[in-house]
Order: C-alpha cells, then structure tokens, then sequence
C-alpha cells in the first residue's frame, strides 16, 4: 500500500492557520465632500489607506455603495415585492420613484497606489480587481472621486422626512467592505444591517450656510461655522456655503445630518462628556427635546456602571428622518413622539453605541448580539431612570418571543439577516428573542454573574468584531458553568423549553415525590419553588448534568441543591421530607426568567387538584 504524500508546505500552511491569533482589518478615510442642497446631489474625493492584517493576499476589494438600492430595480426593490410579509419600515413604492427622488452612488477614478483600477458596479457593491495584489501586513491606498444623490425619505437615509428634516446621511459614501476570518462580507444591501472596518475618518463636509451639520466624530472648526458649537458673530461662509471639518477616531462608521432648523444644545454628560442634541425648532417638540437631555446623561451613566465607560468625548442625539438608528457618536431618530417614546428610542440607540458601535459584532450574522443585548439593557436603563415601579422590564421581549415560537415561522437565530423569509420573524429573532438570550442566561448562570459578563465582554472586546462563541467563552469564565449546550441550541435551532410538574404524590414514608417532565427539546436547569400551607417554603434547584457546574443560590433564602438532570432522560424524580397535605403549591421557575413556552403546567396547586380529582369520581 502507498503511503500518501503531504507536502511539507501544506503541513506549514495547516500549523499556521491553526496557530492564527484574532485580526482585524483597518482603514483611514480622507473625504471632501460639497452639497448641493436645491438637487440633493453631492460630489466628493476619497482617500482610502487599507491595512491588510489579515494572513491572507488580497487580489480584489469590494466596496459597499447603499445609496444604490434606493431604485426601482434594485435587489432591495426586488426583495420588498417578494417578501412573505409586508416590511412596514418602508413607506414608499419603488415602482412610482421618480429619477430625481431615486438614490445613487457613483464612482470613478479609482486608483490603487496611482495605477488605475478598472471597478465593476454591482447593485450596491462595487468589485474591484486590484493592480498588484495586497500581501499579509501591507498597506495601500485608494483614491477616487464619487457623486451621489440623496434619496427621498425611505430607510435610514434621505432628504425632506415627513416631520421636515432636510438630509439623513446615512451610508452616503463608497464604504470599503470588511474582510475577516470569514472572508468578504459584500452582501447586497436590502434595507437591514451593516457590518464595517474599524479605522479613522476624516471628512470635511461644504453646504448651504444656513444648514446645522450634526456629524460623527469631533468638529475641528468650530469658530468658523458657530450654529451652537462656537458663539460667534458671523461664520466665514464663501459663496453661501460653510466648510465643515471633523475627525472620528476609532469608529467603523461615519454619518452626517443636516437642516436649516435645527436647534442646537449642548448638555454635559458623564465623564466629561458633551451630549449634543440636534432637533427641529418646531414649538410642539422642543419641550420634550429639553427634557430628554438630562435623560440622556443619566442613561449614559447607567450604560457605564452596567457594561463599561463610554470611550469618546461626545455623543449626539439628532432629529432624523426615519424611526431610531444607531451611528458612530450619534443617533438620527423621529422626533415628534410622546416624551416617554422620545427617552425609549434615545436609551436603545444610546445602548448600541456599546452593542454595536464598540462591540462590533457582524450584524449580518449575528444581529441579534446587537439588537438582542440593546433591547436587554436598554429597558432596564429605561425603567431606572423614570423611576418605573417594574419588576420585570423585560416581560414585553418574553411575550413577543412566544409569540415567534408558536407562530410556525420562526427560523434560527443564526440565520443571516437578509436570509428571514418573514420580516416578522426577522424583527423578532433579532430583537425579543436576542434580549431573552441574555435574560435568560441571567438565570442559568445568576444575575450576578450575567453583570460580571457584559462587563468582562466589553473589556476584552472592546473596538473588536466579536462573535457569539467569543460572547459564551467570557461567559463560561466568569461563571465557571459550560454552555455551549445553551448558546447551540438557543441559536441555532428552534427548540424550545416546556418543564411540567408530573405528578406530586405521596408515599409510604410520610415524603413526597414530585416528577417533574421535559416536554420539548431544549434543556434548562429548573428553580423549583415549593409553598406550604403554613406561609413557609422550600427551595430547590436541579442543575444540568451539561452545565459541568451550578450557579450560586440567587435567593434571599436558602436551597436544597439536587443531583444533576442528564439531558437525555425526560423526566426526573425526587423526594421532599414533607408530607403531601403539607404542600400548597410546587412552581416551577418562580422568576418567570425561563422562557417556558407553557407556563400553565409550570403550577401545581394541591387544591385545584383535589378539587379535580373529586368532580371526576
């Protein structure tokens, strides 16, 4: 028999690839851009410096060019026709667009290093074959010249919103597609998330002297423009039009707002940190915009005893054009709301500048991290700080996910964003059943230990792109509880958790045993909670046999711990000291923290059953 040839040089391939610490890719913009605020058209020159740290040799690039989609023809036009369900976040029919209310982003004049490249247009992505390939820990530099129109008021970006914001810049310029360990990440853009290369922008912005530009990043010129950054008598406009400089260091993202209206406030946040808010001088918003601001510096200060200090010098909150939407240092949102929905889009989109704008995770993939965690904190923060007497902030993600697991359309939580044949089960997927994750997992390894995680997740990951196992590993560390079975079969399955209480029965003994059942596919570890007639009660807790470890007693009382729960079996047995007549009720998770999609069986009442059990004799 022949031996079979390896190579040596495979060999050495295979080490290396098994060897490769985490990477990430990096880039500096330099952009110039002018507006055209009559035609919402705009043109602009990049320069683009792109470290390759990744261990592979580039041949190609690709760049994302969003404004694209806003076309009749487009993938996103195509995708909305299609859909099983209506996506209610778009309000305009692409077939009645006219060309001037159309979106596009063009490029020409793309060199690599001063040797033209010959790109090729694809929807919303440009393919870009490089003139000499860019080797591991090489650097390179991209210019060109882009022009862009704004597009009417559809999805995150556009011009002339129904509450009269003049430009949502959102996505606005060719923005170089993120390369890591999984390859390309060139999706087509269909009106859902992003993924971005972490690095530093510097863009200076010309337009109408009469427009406020609310940006990313820190403005370098206030004492030429003024409009509330600078009090100055006269900004130093040329030809009717002010030059707008800023720089955003460490970001994967830059976006821009602009209105001839715009009120502009500055309130001190935490840390030395300047809130900017950026809203319309209309009479019916501007008390609610006043009172948000407070609200806002004590929402930044929750995030940062909860998850980890914000890590810039300002963040801005902007009257926008389309819903809530989160950006590097700023958000654009609605702002003709009631008060109380003015602070609740404020808390979530402030939350994604931790989940999200600093914990970078790949929202195509994994959306859910950055939705699902946003939605955890940010109804907590919303209830501290207006001081709301709820004890379960969370309960409204719980019932939205039930909803999704009994509705037949649920697909798993890693299916791509783009890939959800519902838009229902998409918007539920990502953002109840993300937050019920991380609630849950609150109780599989205690509160306690679910506070130590974010922190510790935000401390290692922090400017990072991390990934769900990266989330589980800091998890498993600080608890000391194995969980992969959790975070497999909630993420990439659609099981779901039913526990009942079989059977309370009495025995010989004067004991009594309870049988508890698992009902669906999903393994959990039961808090079972046993009250008895005299006001007293009894604690138990079953871990997993998976969990390789248990949590510590969460409780202001004590428990009795049990032996493990083997996934395989489906029912377990055990015995209390007590007698039956003794019992009262035997609840089954009393902090509701378990997303049992049948609660009903979760509740042993002695008298309800004797009751019962007479009326059929």
């Amino acid at each position: 028999m022949k031996k079979p040839f390896i190579s040596l040089s495979f060999l050495m391939t295979l080490n290396i690839a098994v060897c490769q610490t985490y990477w990430q890719q990096e880039v500096d913009y330099k952009m110039v851009v002018d507006m055209d605020v009559e035609s919402h058209q705009y043109e602009g020159i990049q320069s683009l410096v792109y470290n390759n740290h990744s261990p592979d040799t580039l041949k190609s690039v690709y760049f994302h060019l969003f404004y694209n989609a806003f076309q009749p023809d487009s993938e996103m036009a195509i995708r909305l026709k299609n859909g099983k369900d209506p996506n209610t976040r778009f309000q305009v029919n692409f077939d009645t667009l006219q060309p001037q209310n159309q979106g596009y982003l063009k490029v020409t004049n793309l060199k690599q290093d001063g040797v033209n490249l010959v790109p090729k247009t694809a929807g919303t992505i440009l393919e870009v074959p490089l003139a000499k390939p860019l080797l591991p820990n090489q650097s390179t530099e991209f210019t060109l010249a882009f022009s862009g129109q704004v597009p009417s008021m559809i999805r995150r970006a556009g011009k002339n919103s129904k509450e009269g914001v003049a430009l949502s810049m959102a996505q606005w310029f060719p923005k170089m597609a993120e390369y890591d360990f999984d390859g390309w990440n060139a999706e087509p853009y269909l009106g859902r998330e992003f993924h971005g290369v972490w690095g530093n922008f510097d863009v200076t912005i010309t337009i109408d002297k009469n427009y406020t530009v609310a940006a990313s990043g820190y403005l370098q010129n206030k004492e030429e423009v003024g409009h509330g950054f600078a009090d100055i008598k006269k900004a130093k406009a040329k030809r009717g039009k002010l030059t707008w400089h800023f720089v955003a260091p460490k970001v994967h993202d830059f976006t821009w707002a602009a209105d001839p209206d715009y009120i502009h406030d500055i309130y001190p946040g935490p840390n030395g940190v300047d809130l900017h808010f950026f809203y319309k001088d209309n009479p019916e918003i501007i008390e609610n915009w006043k009172k948000l601001q407070p609200i806002t510096a004590s929402l930044m200060q929750f995030y940062n005893n909860t998850i980890g200090p914000y890590p810039y010098e300002q963040y801005s909150v902007v009257h926008g054009g389309d819903g809530g939407m989160e950006y590097a240092m700023l958000t654009l949102i609605t702002g003709g709301r009631s008060y109380e929905g003015l602070v609740g889009v404020t808390a979530h989109e402030l939350a994604h500048s931790w989940f999200q704008h600093v914990l970078a995770t790949n929202e195509m993939k994994h959306e859910w991290m950055d939705e699902g965690f946003t939605s955890f904190i940010s109804a907590y923060a919303e209830a501290a700080v207006l001081e709301k007497q709820d004890d379960f902030p969370i309960e409204s993600s719980y019932m939205r996910y039930f909803a999704l697991a009994r509705s037949g359309n649920e697909q798993p939580q890693m299916t791509n964003a783009n890939r959800y044949s519902y838009n229902y089960a998409y918007e539920r997927t990502a953002y109840s059943k993300g937050a019920v994750f991380l609630a849950q997992l609150g109780y599989v390894i205690g509160q306690e230990n679910l506070s130590k995680t974010l922190r510790e997740y935000y401390r290692e990951f922090k400017f990072k792109h991390p990934r769900p196992n990266d989330f589980r590993r800091v998890a498993e560390r600080v608890s000391g509880i194995q969980l992969k079975w959790y975070l497999t079969d909630w993420t990439q399955t659609t099981n779901t958790i039913d526990y009942g209480i079989q059977s309370v029965v009495e025995t010989d003994e004067d004991q009594t045993e309870i049988t508890l059942r698992r009902l669906q596919e999903m393994p959990m570890p039961v808090d079972l909670l046993v009250n008895l007639k005299n006001g007293q009660q009894k604690l138990y807790y079953i871990p997993l046999t998976i969990m390789r470890g248990q949590k510590e007693n969460p409780y202001n009382m004590p428990w009795t711990q049990l032996e493990d729960w083997s996934w395989a079996n489906p029912e377990y047995r055990f015995l209390i000291d007590l007698p039956k007549e003794d019992i009262l009720s035997v609840v089954i998770d009393p902090t509701f923290f378990l997303a049992d999609i049948n609660r009903e069986n979760n509740l042993y009442l002695q008298e309800e059953r004797e009751t019962s059990s007479k009326a059929e004799k």
